[in-house]
């Protein structure tokens, strides 16, 4: 089997427990009370927070305020990344970021949708991963299962239902790969 499909992991069905309805209730309210309305320098307060619900922050990491986190106990920012205001980070799954990860505004990172096949439509659910130095620029929505590799660059607006390649650049709906970066050596 491949690196690539060992990597990516299907969707499975999710049952959400009692327990974690009660802490996104009160995550909700901490999110509503304290973390959204504080000012925008302040991502350690912000950090403090996330990790209070189980969230892996990294130093330096910037979780802005208006950034929707579904469930905290299911991120990942390691140092330096960042998410940015009005993205929705639906972490029904776990979704991890990379150092020097930027998701940029309006972006929404998916990892819960519905089987189509069963009539009933159950909860399914895929992480997604976001290696070090990767970009989702504005506007971008990012699927469940998706796994974003080192440097790589989602172009505004993209639509990105399956991995992108180490130092790639895509773009459009769906997304393709539009051409290769090289790392700055600066």
């Amino acid at each position: 089997m491949s690196e690539k499909a060992l990597r990516r992991s299907p969707p499975v069905a999710t049952h959400l427990s009692r327990k974690n309805r009660i802490l996104r209730v009160l995550w909700n309210t901490v999110w509503l009370l304290l973390y959204r309305p504080s000012p925008a320098p302040l991502h350690a307060w912000r950090r403090t927070l996330l990790r209070l619900f189980g969230a892996r922050i990294g130093a330096y990491a910037h979780p802005y305020p208006k950034a929707k986190i579904w469930a905290p106990w299911n991120l990942t920012m390691a140092e330096y990344s960042c998410l940015a205001n009005d993205t929705d980070c639906y972490c029904v799954a776990h979704v991890s970021l990379g150092r020097h990860v930027t998701v940029s505004q309006y972006s929404y990172l998916c990892t819960a949708g519905h089987d189509v096949h069963d009539p009933a439509f159950p909860l399914v659910s895929a992480p997604i991963t976001l290696e070090d130095y990767a970009w989702v620029a504005a506007d971008s929505f990012v699927g469940p299962g998706v796994h974003v590799g080192c440097g790589a660059v989602i172009a505004a607006r993209s639509t990105v239902t399956r991995d992108v390649a180490a130092w790639t650049i895509v773009a459009g709906n769906p997304a393709k790969m539009i051409r290769t970066r090289t790392p700055s050596t600066r």
